[in-house]
């Protein structure tokens, strides 16, 4: 069983093989979905992990590159792959060799169709085209030639076939220096007016037919007095 082998063993021989030489592929900024500037993800050849005699390598030399390829898998989010690889590590050495022969190429295969097929999310004409002619394909090779630069060359185009946004001017909230303000309104502090509807000056003394009418009453009465009492002296006299 490999799950007799030590694993601080299994982890040096992983460090020590190379991956592959075509690992050193540095990855170049791209275009996502919304057309904004990202890391590419690039995806890894296994077959190139590969470097051994599956029919003729030892049960460790094959665990290690079970190892590899299952590390590059996780680090694609293939989903598919991963699981299948650790449940053949699981197992025995007959089961993940005959697995890295035969069942490894049918997996990856169907992990690299379901990641063409994620890129159709949102996709602009230009993707949806190539994804599709790829879909049509089928092969490996196919499949990351698309996912490692067809894509980001169909979403370039598609991002520059895009309208340019135009913006609107809108009215300023503030009044230029040029602009006048309208005057407002003030209320009078009193109410009565004599005059008509249009309003005039407020009274400040007393009416004047108020006036007239009560001197002379008070005329009358001071008159009246005083012939009253010129008839008293007179009557005292005689």
């Amino acid at each position: 069983m490999l799950r007799k082998i030590p694993a601080g063993v299994l982890m040096a021989l992983v460090l020590l093989i190379p991956a592959a030489p075509a690992a050193a592929r540095a990855e170049t900024p791209g275009l996502d979905a919304a057309c904004q500037t990202v890391e590419r993800k690039l995806f890894k050849d296994i077959r190139e992990l590969v470097t051994i005699d599956l029919d003729t390598a030892t049960d460790v030399e094959i665990q290690v590159v079970a190892n590899q390829i299952l590390a590059a898998a996780k680090a694609n989010s293939l989903p598919v792959l991963p699981g299948a690889m650790q449940e053949r590590l699981r197992g025995t050495a007959e089961d993940l060799r005959a697995f890295l022969k035969k069942g490894m190429k049918t997996a990856w295969t169907a992990d690299l169709r379901i990641s063409v097929g994620r890129t159709l999310t949102g996709a602009g004409a230009n993707v949806r085209a190539a994804a599709q002619k790829v879909l049509d394909d089928g092969s490996i090779d196919a499949s990351l030639a698309y996912l490692n630069e067809g894509l980001y060359a169909a979403r370039a185009l598609d991002c520059a076939s895009q309208p340019t946004p135009t913006t609107t001017a809108t009215p300023s909230a503030t009044p230029s220096a040029s602009t006048t303000a309208a005057p407002v309104p003030t209320s009078s502090a009193s109410t009565d007016t004599t005059g008509g509807e249009g309003g005039g000056l407020p009274l400040t003394g007393a009416d004047t037919g108020t006036v007239a009418v009560v001197g002379g009453a008070l005329l009358l009465l001071g008159g009246a007095g005083y012939l009253i009492g010129r008839r008293r002296r007179s009557r005292f006299v005689a």
